[in-house]
């Protein structure tokens, strides 16, 4: 309440400085919106206004309270001059709740209403019951009894008492079933509400003109609590079928602002990145002191984090989280129970949690499990007051046409509309122009929207490495893929029909997209070691050992298969040891790695045998560890 007070003071004091300024309360709508990887940048137009002559205040109100204040500027058309630019809190504003909330809350009025009633009859039945026990006696002690009048009032007594008894259970019945209605229409209610995100915003334009005119007005800001990222569904009938791949944008924003029917762009810029360039200091070269080490990176590998959200205070699971790796669009939702599961990019380490009404959590991430425990946001929104604006320059938007599908998650129906998405590539972002009217509640949660279906041609190779696993994993080869403008994310992978869990799809590569397809146990390969050869000898000072191996494979599919298999030999480090090749089934070797690599078409239901064989010297007092 103070905090309200304040407010309506400061809102006085600013507007009775200007008292001699017109002010005019501006009609606007939001019609374009530039959806960020973090944030978004919102194109509010007004009304035409009547701007009589003189100075005058054009009032905005009910805007988001997380606008940007650096990036709030205005523009016009008319015959007048923009003054400054201010925008502020509005404590007093009472945000405007959505048509479908209003419905469900004037459904609960109803049935509140219906269980007051409900609750009123039983207390009529229940006066009449206290009634009918008090009156029991229905003759005096000196009256003679008449038998007849007697079981007639008691016989009445019974069947209102009953009857009141029946009415009463009935009642209570039919509340109990409106209190599970009214149950529901709560949760749906809280569910479409969301949790708080603070009070509107009011900008204020200040305008001079010479004389009596009209303008139009347009006011762009960005916004925070709004992102997407991009995912995908990679889907494969068989190793002689294209890849199809379906690439979607998860949209979610909870700025305070619905935006109905606007213009929506998809942009893979972020405008909170730092835009200096960076410099270079100076290498200063010294002496080691004590204790210094380098750091030596193990090899890069993507990493598998999943875990569960859960509230800090009653740990109850949080739905809908939104989690991103830190500087990457690699992110992904919790499930109804609050589950996760994703993919860490090369190199990343960093994962934020962010969901409406909670404080936003940066965490380090490993490989394995990572639960996570947020806290309510008790922090209140304080009053910013700026004057001025900045200038920015839009780019132009163009580009080819795809298809794009409108899918919402939970659902398992699909509404197709024959939209146009413009995909543009910039100099510094990528940029995909939905060309229809779009709307995006401020519900915080994700909307997911097909950008594009595509067919690539793939070539498909299966791989294993028996040595390390008993498993083919088969894997998908793209080149003509750049010409879609591919942002790195998740994938979900379907094979024959099955779903074959997530994947990391890595753009960042060169020419070539390889997409791992997983483990199809169709194909089996397996190694083992030949004990009958494997012998030892003393030659003087030194010794020998051999080793045998042979490495069995086959295709179980009904289509032939190309197959890599990679094994290896040891690689002497020391000048008294010396690794002798005595049978490497025509593999190609690597002599500094040791790496052997077998390339061949495995045909439906063909099986292989390749023999490996290899001699190892070394000083007979020296142990080595020889597989």
């Amino acid at each position: 309440m103070g905090k309200k007070l304040l407010s309506a003071l400061l809102l006085f004091i600013h507007f009775a400085v200007f008292a001699q300024d017109n002010q005019i309360n501006v009609n606007s709508k939001i019609a374009g919106v530039t959806v960020f990887m973090n944030g978004a940048q919102v194109l509010r137009q007004s009304d035409l206004v009547e701007l009589p002559q003189g100075v005058s205040l054009l009032v905005f109100s009910g805007l988001s309270s997380s606008i940007e204040t650096q990036s709030l500027q205005a523009k016009g058309e008319g015959s007048f001059t923009i003054l400054s630019v201010t925008r502020q809190n509005n404590f007093l504003l009472e945000k405007k709740k959505s048509e479908q909330k209003l419905t469900l809350e004037a459904k609960a009025g109803e049935i509140s209403d219906k269980m007051m009633a409900l609750r009123n009859e039983i207390a009529v039945y229940k006066s009449e019951e206290e009634m009918l026990m008090k009156n029991q006696t229905v003759m005096g002690p000196n009256v003679n009894y008449d038998l007849v009048k007697l079981k007639a009032a008691l016989d009445f007594q019974k069947q209102r008492l009953s009857e009141a008894k029946a009415k009463q259970i009935s009642i209570e019945k039919e509340i109990n079933q409106l209190q599970e209605q009214l149950n529901k229409l709560n949760r749906q209610i809280a569910e479409v509400d969301g949790k708080p995100i603070g009070n509107a915003s009011d900008v204020v334009v200040k305008v001079s003109t010479k004389t009596a005119t009209k303008g139009k007005f347009t006011l762009t800001y960005l916004v925070k609590n709004a992102s997407w990222y991009p995912s995908y569904d990679i889907r494969a009938i068989d190793v002689a079928s294209p890849i199809q791949l379906v690439y979607k944008a998860n949209v979610s924003q909870n700025s305070g602002e619905d935006w109905k029917n606007v213009k929506l762009t998809l942009s893979s810029g972020n405008p909170s990145n730092n835009n200096e360039k960076p410099k270079l200091p100076t290498y200063s070269l010294g002496y080691l002191s004590a204790g210094y080490s380098f750091f030596n990176p193990t090899a890069a590998t993507s990493n598998l984090v999943k875990g569960k959200v859960v509230d800090n205070t009653d740990n109850s699971a949080l739905p809908g989280v939104s989690i991103r790796v830190k500087n990457s669009s690699v992110g992904t939702v919790t499930d109804p129970d609050g589950n996760y599961s994703i993919q860490m990019p090369v190199g990343a380490n960093q994962l934020v949690f962010s969901y409406i009404g909670y404080d936003s959590q940066e965490l380090t991430a490993s490989y394995g499990q990572l639960n996570v425990r947020l806290k309510q946001d008790t922090k209140a929104l304080q009053e910013v007051v700026v004057t001025g604006y900045n200038k920015k320059i839009d780019d132009a938007l163009q580009g080819r046409a795809a298809g794009l599908q409108v899918r919402v998650r939970g659902t398992s129906s699909i509404a197709s509309v024959p939209l146009e998405v413009a995909s543009v590539e910039k100099q510094t972002n990528v940029s995909f122009e939905i060309k229809m009217p779009y709307t995006i509640l401020s519900d915080g949660k994700q909307a997911a929207v097909d950008i594009g279906n595509y067919d690539f041609k793939a070539a498909y190779e299966y791989y294993a490495v028996p040595k390390v696993s008993a498993d083919a994993f088969l894997t998908a080869k793209i080149t003509d893929f750049n010409d879609i403008n591919l942002i790195s994310g998740e994938a979900n992978i379907f094979f024959e029909g099955t779903y074959l869990g997530k994947t990391l799809l890595d753009v960042q590569q060169a020419d070539t997209l390889t997409i791992s397809l997983g483990v199809d146990k169709n194909v089996s390969v397996k190694r083992e070691k030949q004990k009958g050869y494997t012998e030892r000898q003393f030659i003087g000072s030194s010794q020998k050992d051999s080793r045998h191996f042979v490495i069995e494979m086959k295709n179980r599919k009904s289509q032939a298969i190309n197959l890599t298999i990679e094994d290896q030999i040891p690689v002497a480090t020391n000048s008294d040891i010396s690794v002798e090749k005595q049978e490497l089934s025509k593999a190609k070797l690597d002599e500094v790695t040791g790496k052997l690599i077998w390339q061949f078409l495995l045909q439906p239901n063909e099986q292989k045998k390749l023999d490996l064989k290899y001699q190892v010297k070394y000083p007979k007092n020296r142990p080595v560890n020889i597989e």
